[in-house]
């Protein structure tokens, strides 16, 4: 397949080779999707979370919480429809995707 831009804030990133595109996603996770981890920043106000779907892929998607938003989380970004592997290369790529994750957890 070949490789398409994520939309969203402004940014775009190449997903490892393996990586998949399903354009019809949910503006928010599926309930059918098992949230393995949720990274957050110390003021609360940003997450990734890290899931596996029912078949085996894996994919992540970043949210923000403003008030404005009446402490919701909101998808920034459409990158729930990538499909990855591994939780591994998941995590490889939303670090490389979202600027602040790397270093919350050290990569």
């Amino acid at each position: 397949m070949a490789w398409r831009g994520l939309r969203g804030a402004g940014r775009l990133a190449r997903p490892p080779s393996e990586a998949t595109y399903d354009p019809v996603v949910s503006s928010r996770l599926d309930r059918s999707w098992l949230v393995l981890a949720s990274h957050q920043t110390a003021e609360a106000d940003r997450c990734v979370d890290i899931f596996r779907r029912p078949e085996g892929t894996f994919g992540f998607e970043e949210f923000r919480k403003d008030p404005e938003d009446m402490g919701r989380w909101t998808p920034v970004s459409y990158f729930s429809g990538w499909q990855y592997p591994t939780e591994d290369e998941t995590l490889d790529a939303a670090c490389a995707t979202v600027p602040w994750l790397g270093p919350l957890v050290g990569r």
